[in-house]
């Protein structure tokens, strides 16, 4: 009994209206309680379902009901008439006339035309002249019964807005029938609605509720929450107050937030803004120019290798190349231009370099921003990036590279270590890093920055170093410059706490939200 009483303190309103307008052995149905109760449907599920968890009211029965009303175009043709309607009308005022100019005129589909003109044809009420025109058939008198029920049903849903199986008789049950779609299509003149009805019933413990609902007096009418106009006013004298269960505990609240990676990845920027970056950007799809040529790798050769890249199908090369860079770089690889090099010495290909592909490094925007650099600056991008590679726990084939170049007279090697060791440690949160010589055709020094990851173990995080000056001098550039090329995913993968590259683009909501918590981002 006390466990009874513990449960009918917790009702709410719905709950204790419902069992109170109940008797035993009732039906209790929606209908019923959206009649006494002003209950909308979504109330009345909710105190259904409340009351069935706690054992107060049981499924009895369930009945199957059937329902009509008008789709869209249903009350188009309640309005308009139906195209039978508009066409026999049209005929009889303004005479014989071609079918596509009875849809022009009506403002009809030809289709729609075409098959009322059968029915009504087939009826003997209209009839195609020796000019192929539309007009009366001289035996058609008045209109047939079936537009006449038509027109009686479309009128009485315009009126009522829904009718149920019960409201028709056979005639207009086989018209609805022909002249209907299933549930929510809009194609078809009636739509029918098939809706299960569960009845319910109070139970024992149901009955004894309501008898301790009598007993305490309590109506469901009791105010919910104290307001300071309540206060101020003094209309909570004499009211009723609902009880709380201080012991309940509150309900989750979950707050709006941003993505964890998606915060890693903004306050990646805010810290290389703060250090005075300016941020560069650039389109998803590039040519081999900028991608590789650009940047000194040679046309057509295994240091190519290392940039599996993803071909453009259609369009399949670019107009052209920005001038003077193309003659200049070209020369560089051909012969060194001006550079002091003896370049690739191989005749440069001038149709390749036009070939679009998914920029496959972010490098290729630090190229492209030398053509209008200030000298000293510096510079950086978030830059989605596309290779063909096999995923797995370090990999994916559609990534992030934190992308950056400096430029000035007294940059050098101690000052990109700097950068890297600040990536490294202040943005990858790594306790363990080690840099190693790499090799790119376009650095020189060239420097490899791995960090150990507890689970995983040491993997590279990216790469580093001094552009050529093969690179630099045909976009314009005459002074040393840094650059690198990092891979944020693999970032993001050390601060956040994670094992697998993959989890950063993960569906689990509740695995998002605990990684939220625990990355303070």
């Amino acid at each position: 009994m006390m466990e009874l009483e513990s449960i009918v303190k917790g009702l709410h309103p719905l709950e204790i209206k419902l069992l109170l307008s109940a008797g035993p052995g009732e039906d209790i149905t929606k209908e019923k309680l959206i009649r006494e109760l002003s209950y909308n449907e979504g109330q009345c599920n909710q105190a259904f379902s409340w009351l069935s968890s706690k054992g107060l009211i049981e499924e009895k029965r369930r009945t199957k009901r059937i329902s009509y009303e008008l789709t869209e175009l249903g009350k188009e043709y309640q309005a308009k008439g139906t195209p039978e309607e508009r066409i026999l009308k049209l005929i009889g005022e303004e005479g014989p006339m071609r079918l596509p100019d009875i849809a022009n005129k009506l403002g009809l589909e030809n289709r729609d035309v075409g098959s009322a003109y059968g029915k009504l044809s087939q009826k003997g009420l209209l009839k195609m002249d020796q000019e192929k025109k539309v007009c009366l058939a001289e035996s058609g008198r008045g209109k047939p019964v079936d537009l006449e029920l038509t027109r009686s049903l479309l009128d009485k849903l315009a009126e009522t807005k829904q009718l149920t199986d019960e409201d028709l008789n056979d005639k207009e049950k086989a018209l609805v029938s022909t002249m209907s779609r299933k549930r929510s299509s809009s194609k078809g003149v009636f739509r029918v609605i098939e809706r299960e009805d569960v009845i319910y019933q109070l139970t024992e413990k149901g009955l004894a509720a309501k008898k301790i609902l009598k007993r305490e007096g309590i109506t469901g009418e009791e105010v919910g929450s104290l307001t300071p106009e309540m206060l101020k006013d003094g209309t909570w004298k004499g009211k009723n107050f609902r009880r709380y269960n201080i012991k309940i505990p509150p309900s989750r609240v979950l707050l709006g937030r941003k993505n964890p990676y998606v915060a890693f990845l903004e306050k990646l920027k805010n810290k290389l803004t703060s250090l005075g970056f300016e941020e560069f950007d650039g389109p998803l799809v590039e040519t081999e120019f900028w991608n590789c040529d650009a940047l000194y790798m040679p046309q057509f050769h295994s240091a190519r290798d290392i940039h599996d890249v993803y071909y453009v199908k259609e369009p399949t090369h670019a107009k052209e190349i920005e001038q003077p860079y193309l003659d200049q770089v070209a020369a560089t690889h051909e012969n060194g231009w001006k550079t002091g090099s003896k370049g690739w010495e191989y005749s440069f290909d001038r149709d390749f370099t036009r070939r679009l592909i998914l920029r496959s490094h972010g490098t290729v925007l630090s190229a492209k921003t030398l053509t209008h650099a200030k000298i000293p600056g510096k510079y950086f991008g978030v830059v989605r990036c596309f290779r063909y590679d096999k995923v797995d726990a370090t990999h994916l084939a559609d990534f992030y590279q934190t992308e950056g170049i400096v430029l000035g007279e007294e940059v050098n090697l101690r000052t990109l270590l700097g950068l890297l060791k600040m990536f490294a440690e202040e943005v990858a949160m790594a306790t363990e890093v080690k840099y190693v010589p790499g090799y790119f055709p376009f650095t020189e020094p060239s420097v490899e920055v791995h960090i150990k990851h507890p689970v995983l173990g040491w993997f590279e995080l990216g790469g580093s170093g001094i552009f050529r000056p093969e690179v630099t001098e045909p976009l314009g550039i005459k002074v040393p410059v840094l650059a690198w090329g990092l891979g944020i995913d693999r970032m993001a993968l050390m601060s956040l706490g994670l094992e697998d590259l993959r989890e950063l683009f993960s569906k689990d909501i509740e695995e998002v939200r605990l990684r939220r918590e625990r990355s303070n981002l």
